[in-house]
């Protein structure tokens, strides 16, 4: 039996743990959570990523508890439609849903260990890194030129068990702030996205809500009444973070997947889409080639693909919280005022 130790369990890490062949690798999953986290964001699956969820087998259970995105609108602060987008085929699940799901999927036979991994697994086998945007891994192995880069922007997700109109679902984008809402299972989603000196670690949810209160006051009405609503409880607040991007995901006998190899920007929701197909690509090659080989495939087909994504992401963020070009974009967005047919949504919501 060949050994594969995948630090991280989150998204990534638990799908790769489910897709490795049982009968060929002897796998152990480090996590230091100890449970499924209680508040988590919606994130929109696109076709890739379902195709993924499929190779896994919870694509029906995933969209079984998950809403069907529809249609929103890109809108400005006051809630003027600028362009109305169909998501098509997409659905949005819970993270909580999504990490459920994938825990089940796991086989039996592999290994979990809950802790906090301070050093590199020393089992003489394959090490993957798993372990999101502050990589153990990924510092390790490519040293500190690939510490991650924190933005000036906070990220400030949560829940509402009222349903939202779909008059008023999509993205508000202000001058600097963005600010989303969708529909998720019992009720909705929102998020907000600003520049914030809070943090960047250990951050309050109860301040950051009543800081979004202030930022977002001149807000559309339904963001107003979104915000009054919200409780601390039901929040997750972070400070964005992107990695830098390197020359290869990997090195000797270890591999980056997920947000510990290409952290990106929100505002695509390509993120946990994205850690998906990461980790079913290096599990099928793994299952088929020699190690080597695949880890060579698996460089080849990933490492470019999330990078052209991570930058596009990048620009995208810079166009919907411009501050200085804001009056630009607006009168540009009003001007391509449009409803295009089988457009897909990208938002903050997803990732």
């Amino acid at each position: 039996m060949e050994t594969i130790s995948i630090v991280g369990g989150g998204i990534a890490g638990l799908a790769l743990a489910s897709c490795l062949d049982p009968n060929r690798f002897e796998v152990t999953v480090y996590e230091k959570r100890p449970a499924l986290p209680s508040v988590g964001n919606a994130l929109g699956m696109w076709p890739n990523a379902q195709r993924a969820l499929a190779r896994i087998g919870v694509l029906e259970e995933a969209r079984a508890v998950s809403p069907v995105i529809g249609s929103g609108s890109v809108r400005n602060a006051a809630g003027e439609p600028w362009v109305t987008v169909s998501a098509g085929d997409m659905f949005a699940v819970s993270r909580i849903e999504l990490l459920r799901l994938l825990a089940a999927a796991v086989p039996a036979t592999v290994r979990r260990v809950t802790d906090h991994v301070q050093a590199l697994p020393d089992k003489g086998g394959l090490v993957v890194g798993a372990d999101g945007v502050h990589s153990l891994v990924r510092r390790e192995g490519w040293g500190s030129r690939s510490a991650a880069k924190l933005t000036p922007y906070l990220a400030l997700r949560g829940t509402l068990p009222s349903t939202v109109s779909p008059d008023v679902v999509g993205e508000y984008w202000g001058r600097g702030d963005l600010f989303g809402i969708a529909s998720a299972r019992g009720g909705m989603f929102w998020y907000a996205s600003y520049r914030s000196t809070l943090g960047p670690y250990g951050i309050d949810a109860a301040p950051a809500l009543e800081q979004a209160r202030e930022r977002f006051a001149a807000y559309a009405p339904a963001v107003r009444e979104v915000l009054a609503a919200a409780t601390p409880e039901a929040c997750l607040v972070q400070r964005i973070w992107t990695t830098p991007g390197v020359r290869s995901f990997v090195r000797g006998r270890t591999v980056l997947i997920g947000d510990a190899a290409h952290a990106m920007a929100p505002t695509l929701g390509r993120g946990a889409c994205e850690s998906l197909v990461d980790a079913v690509t290096l599990a099928d090659l793994l299952n088929t080639l020699p190690e080597e080989q695949a880890l060579q495939a698996y460089d080849r087909q990933r490492r470019l693909r999330t990078r052209a994504l991570s930058v596009a992401s990048s620009a995208l963020a810079r166009v919907a919280l411009a501050e200085g070009g804001q009056p630009v974009r607006d009168r540009l967005l009003s001007l391509a005022r449009r409803r295009p047919a089988g457009a897909a949504v990208g938002s903050s919501s997803a990732g």
